[in-house]
């Protein structure tokens, strides 16, 4: 394991010790968790943005998306919890 310095002002540094104590943890774990919460987070936006892309691109190369009155429509009735047949791609262009 490896050693990293924070600089922290004096107002964030009792922030955090206030915050921990209210946690029932010191402020190392708390600061801790969360990096490991903000890194877990950039991790799954950058996992949803590369599959947006990819999806994006497929509409691109196929020139088919299901209309969004179609894929409204299957998720009210799944809401309802009915189970409606999955809407099909059309060609948009």
């Amino acid at each position: 394991m490896s050693t990293t310095t924070l600089r922290l002002n004096e107002d964030l540094k009792s922030r955090i010790a206030e915050a921990a104590k209210r946690s029932g943890t010191t402020a190392h774990h708390f600061m801790l968790e969360a990096i490991v919460e903000k890194t877990t987070a950039a991790e799954r936006r950058s996992e949803f943005e590369a599959l947006a892309d990819a999806r994006y691109a497929e509409i691109l190369a196929t020139g088919e998306a299901v209309p969004w009155a179609d894929m409204r429509a299957y998720l009210e009735a799944r809401i309802a919890g009915e189970k409606p047949a999955h809407p099909r791609p059309r060609k948009f262009r």
